[in-house]
């Protein structure tokens, strides 16, 4: 499949040049492309940010929704219609801060879907904050001291609540990402793609140069199925891990869980609502 399947035209892309967004899209179009996800079966879903415009800047169906609720939509679209590919986009302060109580009850959840974080470790949409994910001391407009608090660690937080997939990649590195994005798709279960990326306006602290210092990939003896590595590798700070880090195939999407699916595998919003049992159903209901 031809990625300019996903092209929007000559659109408006509201992103500084040099922005690591733009590498993401394009893996992203490249991904959808080599997985042949055709536009009508994708549903991107996002916050508020410069990582949430994502979406706007390729051909499918969005839901665009509040700072940091993204993941409740995306859980609910994948319920009454388990043959999307459903994607939850956002930013590490959208998914990680204003999102971070949805972050936990998703991957309690488990829904099918792919979770990409744009993790640059500020907030660029708003000016140059920090986020969730700045590192201590860094220095902002508003952090004029430096950030006080140690730098919040989502993989070793989803590794801890039994997230099925749990990986990071680094935007730089296109073939690397896509396969990790491709694997991330392809999982059934909830899958967290934590992606690092420069941000060329307001992070001068974590730059590209800082990124090829400070990363290093997952060897091929990497056992991704070994929970207490995984976490053990999470929490590495002098250096980021890349990769997949963790997989548990036998954890069961949301979906399945559904009563809904017991004896009726029909996607939910191809059923006719029966307006009076809903109604004698809620009368009954009544104190």
């Amino acid at each position: 499949m031809d990625t300019k399947i996903y092209d929007m035209g000559k659109i408006d892309i509201a992103w500084c040049p040099g922005c690591g967004n733009f590498s993401i899209l394009k893996v992203l179009k490249e991904t959808l492309s080599e997985l042949n996800i055709a536009p009508g079966k994708l549903v991107m879903v996002s916050g508020i940010g410069q990582a949430a415009k994502t979406p706007h800047y390729l051909k499918g169906n969005v839901f665009n929704g509040l700072h940091g609720r993204a993941l409740p939509p995306a859980t609910a679209i994948k319920a009454v219609n388990r043959n999307l590919v459903v994607i939850a986009e956002g930013g590490d302060g959208d998914m990680y801060g204003e999102g971070g109580n949805h972050f936990i009850h998703t991957i309690r959840r488990n829904p099918d879907i792919t979770n990409i974080v744009h993790n640059n470790m500020v907030y660029g949409l708003t000016k140059g904050q920090a986020s969730p994910t700045s590192a201590k001391g860094f220095n902002t407009p508003v952090q004029v001291n430096g950030v006080i608090l140690k730098p919040f660690n989502p993989l070793a937080v989803a590794i801890g609540l039994g997230a099925s997939f749990v990986s990071r990649a680094y935007s730089d590195d296109v073939k690397e990402t896509k396969e990790i994005i491709k694997k991330a798709i392809k999982h059934k279960g909830y899958a967290l793609v934590d992606l690092l990326h420069p941000c060329v306006s307001f992070n001068k602290l974590n730059d590209r140069k800082w990124f090829k210092e400070h990363t290093y990939y997952l060897g091929k003896d990497y056992d991704p199925t070994n929970r207490d590595e995984a976490f053990k590798r999470a929490t590495e700070t002098d250096k980021l891990p890349l990769g997949v880090f963790y997989i548990n195939k036998s954890a069961m999407p949301f979906e399945k869980k559904l009563i809904a699916y017991k004896n009726n595998k029909k996607p939910m919003y191809e059923r006719e609502v029966n307006l009076k049992k809903l109604k004698d159903l809620i009368k009954s209901k009544k104190i």
